[in-house]
């Protein structure tokens, strides 16, 4: 069924009763072209690139749970590209780009925002960072503007401007291209998609193993629901890339973290920017219900459980108040954590691993949401052809043992 504005007064008519299911829940084939291990927003736009890009639809996405159930539904729904390296800023704008047709192309409003993205300038070095940051973008044909101090307090009148404040504004800079997007309704969008195009999505299959010929190349998925036959696999599991590697029987340069977010009770719009203040570590951004999304740094010991310390949720609050003293009267309504795979330089991983015909997207650390799309494309690509896309060639695996290394630490290594 296609939505539209004609086919919601017909729902209505009907009392709502003639709507049909946005994806199957198909019972899994003993055998496909193509298997992706991980139904979250990764995983699922690389099964729809694959049928719509690459004619192949004999794909499944196995799910240990339910789709969008780990980190896409467990994030603060940002989207950005104000990266600082040419590798990292053509990979995050065309996710960007992407991300700005996607409600027309897959037919569902992703609720896209482009409400525009605000880094804060505590300091002089501080400054001269975002001054570098913006001229690189400049460089890399990406939008940024500089802003002065009585420019950030016109565009965000609830930050605290006071000569007395803990942390003073100094300026700070903006892409106004940024925003964000409804985190359930991207993972929604592209499994329907891709279950439209004949994609199989299966739900509550667990990959407990992989079979492999004499040759060590993949031939199966071993499954809680029976193996699966597939010459050609993609991993894209975020924190549990590390758990599918060593079944598969090689290792990842990934350390899985605990990444915590919150949102208070709604309020009316007193927000309408996000904001971000690497001097605190925290950063705010106001949903369309009018909670107050806020989120921080990570939780800096190994975990796979998705909730956080006190201590670092202690820390965000207070630094968030520290900028915002007004939202002192907000309660706060719901807090969890995502787990985030995080590798040396705070870039990602895309292409082959050791394993013929075993395929990896993983290393996005707190910024996988926002490169969903161009993920699940150059892993398509990938799988598809066998070829890395230009856009992913920086990005292989075998850059830690050259040693060149994109070090985004400064744009990807915090929590937004």
């Amino acid at each position: 069924m296609r939505y539209s504005a004609l086919a919601l007064v017909r729902g209505a008519l009907a009392a709502h009763r003639n709507w049909t299911p946005a994806w199957r829940s198909p019972e899994p084939k003993r055998a496909y072209d193509i298997v992706i291990v991980g139904a979250g927003g990764h995983g699922l736009a690389a099964a729809y690139y694959l049928a719509r890009n690459h004619g192949i639809r004999n794909v499944a996405v196995l799910e240990r749970g339910w789709l969008g159930g780990g980190n896409t539904g467990r994030n603060t729904t940002v989207v950005r590209s104000n990266y600082l390296y040419p590798e990292s800023a053509r990979l995050y704008d065309f996710a960007l780009k992407l991300y700005e047709g996607l409600s027309r192309e897959l037919n569902f409003n992703i609720m896209l925002s482009q409400r525009g993205h605000i880094m804060l300038a505590h300091s002089r070095h501080d400054l001269e960072s975002i001054a570098r940051w913006a001229n690189a973008m400049h460089m890399n044909g990406i939008q940024a503007e500089l802003l002065n101090r009585e420019q950030v307090g016109e565009l965000i009148p609830a930050l605290d401007m006071s000569p007395q404040a803990r942390y003073p504004v100094l300026g700070g800079f903006m892409q106004r291209r940024g925003g964000t997007a409804r985190h359930d309704a991207v993972a929604w969008g592209y499994a329907r998609a891709a279950d439209a195009l004949g994609v199989d999505i299966i739900q509550n299959c667990e990959v407990t193993g992989f079979a492999k010929a004499a040759s060590g190349a993949v031939t199966g998925i071993e499954t809680s629901l029976g193996r699966i036959q597939a010459t050609r696999v993609g991993i894209a599991v975020a924190g549990h890339s590390s758990v599918l590697a060593r079944l598969a029987g090689f290792q990842l340069p990934v350390t899985s973290y605990a990444l915590q977010a919150m949102v208070t009770e709604p309020v009316k719009p007193a927000l309408d920017k996000v904001v971000i203040s690497p001097g605190t570590g925290a950063y705010v951004s106001q949903s369309d219900k009018g909670e107050m999304v806020i989120g921080g740094g990570l939780d800096l010991f190994p975990s796979y459980a998705q909730r956080g310390s006190f201590a670092v949720l202690q820390s965000v609050v207070a630094a968030t108040l520290a900028i915002f003293p007004s939202f002192s009267r907000l309660r706060l309504m719901r807090q969890w954590a995502g787990i985030v795979d995080v590798v040396h330089d705070s870039s990602p991983i895309l292409g082959p691993t050791p394993v013929p015909g075993l395929y990896i997207n993983c290393g996005w650390g707190t910024g996988g949401f926002k490169a969903i799309p161009a993920g699940g494309w150059l892993l398509a690509h990938v799988l598809a052809t066998g070829r890395n896309h230009e856009l992913a060639e920086p990005f292989q695996l075998e850059r830690f043992v050259s040693g060149r290394l994109i070090d985004e630490a400064a744009a990807s290594g915090i929590a937004h």
